[in-house]
């Protein structure tokens, strides 16, 4: 039998120092199964609206689908692939008959009353598996300097202060279909935390530091600590960040 386990989780959406919000995120009870929870990130580019349009696409497609999701017989990665597939199918249906150009990354997770966990994403949103302060696992970034990093010509922290860190190989909206990484967690445990993030919140920290605050204090405190933290460090100039931190605690 699976042992029982506790979420808590908050949520933090900020414009920070941009004039419009085009990050969007949710995280959703299912309304019929309880211990199974949807998060999903969604970080909109393309103009003021064009960006806005494809993140609220994002989030109307996951809702969609995760309400005829059943839990006990339906494959989660696969839910996961379709929301990410049908989402980058209406955005380029949006671009034909609008002046922008709209795009999206996305990260989305599913957390399964069985405590299986499961990841997709596209894009630089991440996901971050912490357990007890030591990163577990993160995802990848589908961009260029994450190629950089690969090849071993620059380290991980010279990717966030790269002048083409902005540069997408994948996303959303684009006439290629987006890359789709898929990452399966057996067994959530007490200690775990699991966050989703825009590149607004990991561009200003290192792994460690995000897992200091995340496994050191309750959800709402670690998303406004990390939120605060990112606005002083942008010094004027940072982007929209939108960020979810779900703890596994025991019964």
């Amino acid at each position: 039998m699976t042992p029982g386990f506790k979420i808590t989780a908050s949520t933090c959406l900020h414009k920070g120092d941009r004039d419009y919000q085009q990050d969007q995120l949710a995280l959703i009870s299912h309304a019929r199964v309880s211990g199974c929870i949807l998060g999903v990130v969604a970080d909109g580019m393309g103009g003021r609206s064009g960006g806005r349009k494809a993140s609220d696409q994002v989030m109307m497609t996951a809702k969609q689908l995760f309400e005829r999701f059943d839990p006990y017989t339906d494959d989660a990665p696969s839910m996961l692939k379709h929301i990410i597939e049908e989402a980058h199918l209406v955005i380029k249906l949006t671009a034909i008959s609008a002046e922008e150009e709209p795009h999206s990354t996305a990260a989305l997770f599913v957390i399964q009353p069985s405590g299986q966990c499961f990841w997709a994403h596209t894009g630089d949103s991440r996901i971050y598996h912490y357990h007890h302060t030591q990163l577990v696992k993160r995802t990848l970034d589908h961009s260029y300097v994450q190629t950089l990093v690969e090849r071993g010509e620059i380290t991980p922290e010279e990717a966030n202060s790269h002048p083409d860190s902005n540069i997408l190989l994948g996303c959303l909206g684009t006439e290629a279909d987006p890359p789709v990484d898929i990452h399966i967690l057996p067994q959530v445990r007490p200690g775990d935390v699991i966050m989703a993030c825009s590149d607004g919140v990991w561009h200003y920290f290192s792994e460690s530091e995000l897992g200091e605050v995340l496994c050191s204090m309750p959800p709402k405190e670690a998303t406004v600590l990390l939120m605060e933290t990112a606005r002083t460090r942008a010094r004027g100039t940072g982007d929209n960040l939108s960020m979810i931190v779900v703890h596994i605690g025991a019964l």
